[in-house]
C-alpha cells in the first residue's frame, strides 16, 4: 500500500467512507444524509459513493447484510447537501431479500426531486460456498511503485476533483495516453485501488470502486463528463484485506452512449466484483 495508507490504516466502520455513507434512520426505512461534497467531480457527487450511501440504508433495511446485485438509474444529478432516502422491503426468502429505494434532494422551492433509484437483491456473503469455476483472469498490469496517481500528473477536468483526495489510484501506464495528449483509442482503464486512509475494502466499498476510476471515454480520446444514466453492480465475494485491481473495458460507443465493463479483483486473486454502467459522452 502507498504511504498514506501505511502507518495509520483505518479500520471498516470507523473510516471517512464509513462516516461520509452513513445514514441517520428517521423512521423505518426513511432515512437522512448530508451528502459529502468530498466525493465530487466536476460539480457532481460521484455515481460510486451514492451507490454506497443507498447501499447502506438497504442494508439496514433488509434482513440480510451484504449486497449482492444492485442496479441504479440515475435521474438527476446530485449535489452536496441535505437528502433524504425512502426504502423499501420488495420480497424476503431465505438466502435473499430484494429492497428498493430512491434519494431525493429539494430544489429552489423546497420541492422534492429524485436523484436515484435503485433495486437490489441482498444475502449473506460468508454463507456461500466456496465452489469458483471460472475462465476469468485478473488484469496483467505493472505493480503498483511503476503506476502512477492524480499527484503525478495535472488534474484531468476542469473543477473540483474532491474524490481524488480520498482514493489511492495508480493508474497503469499504458491507460495513461489521454493524460499525455495521446490517448490510445482503446476504451480501456486500469488501476490499483485503495481509500486513501488505507481502510481495507467491504462490499459497501466495491459499490464506489467500479466507478471512481477515469472514465474509458478519456482514452478513447474524448474529455469532459461522462455521466451515469444506469449502473448494476454484482458483488461475488467479501474482499481479501489489501489493495484492489480494477479494470475498465468500453467496447462500443454510439449515439452519444457508451458503456463500461467493470471487474475487480482482491489480493488474493478473486474476482470480487463486477458491473456494467451506462453513460453519456460528449462528443464532437
Amino acid at each position: 500500500m502507498p504511504e498514506a495508507a501505511s502507518d495509520t490504516r483505518a479500520a471498516i466502520g470507523d473510516s471517512e467512507f464509513d462516516r461520509d455513507t452513513a445514514v441517520t434512520r428517521r423512521a423505518p426505512g426513511v432515512y437522512d444524509i448530508d451528502l459529502s461534497a468530498g466525493w465530487t467531480i466536476i460539480s457532481a457527487v460521484n455515481g460510486g459513493y451514492l451507490l454506497a450511501v443507498l447501499g447502506r440504508a438497504l442494508a439496514d433495511t433488509l434482513p440480510h447484510p451484504d449486497p449482492f446485485t444492485i442496479s441504479a438509474h440515475y435521474l438527476t444529478a446530485s449535489q452536496p447537501g441535505p437528502a433524504v432516502i425512502r426504502a423499501d422491503v420488495v420480497r424476503t426468502g431465505r438466502t435473499l431479500s430484494t429492497g428498493q429505494a430512491s434519494l431525493f434532494q429539494y430544489d429552489e422551492q423546497g420541492a422534492e426531486v429524485e436523484r436515484i433509484r435503485v433495486l437490489a437483491s441482498y444475502g449473506d456473503l460468508d454463507a456461500l460456498p466456496d465452489d469458483v469455476r471460472t475462465t476469468a483472469k485478473p488484469p496483467a498490469f505493472p505493480p503498483m511503485d511503476q503506476c502512477f496517481g492524480p499527484e503525478d500528473g495535472p488534474a484531468p477536468v476542469e473543477g473540483s476533483s474532491a474524490i481524488t483526495d480520498r482514493l489511492m489510484l495508480k493508474l497503469d501506464p499504458s491507460t495513461l495516453g489521454w493524460a499525455l495528449g495521446a490517448p490510445s483509442g482503446k476504451g480501456e482503464m486500469r488501476a490499483w485501488f485503495g481509500l486513501a486512509d488505507g481502510r481495507d475494502a467491504d462490499p459497501l466499498s466495491l459499490l464506489l470502486a467500479v466507478d471512481a476510476l477515469p472514465p474509458t471515454a478519456f482514452e478513447i480520446g474524448l474529455s469532459g463528463w461522462v455521466p451515469t444514466v444506469e449502473l448494476t453492480v454484482h458483488v461475488r465475494c467479501r474482499p481479501a484485506p489489501g489493495p484492489l485491481r480494477v479494470s475498465l473495458t468500453t467496447r462500443n460507443l454510439a449515439g452519444g452512449f457508451l458503456e463500461e465493463d467493470a471487474e475487480v479483483w482482491d489480493s488474493a486473486d478473486r474476482l470480487v466484483a463486477q458491473s456494467r454502467q451506462l453513460a453519456r459522452v460528449r462528443l464532437g
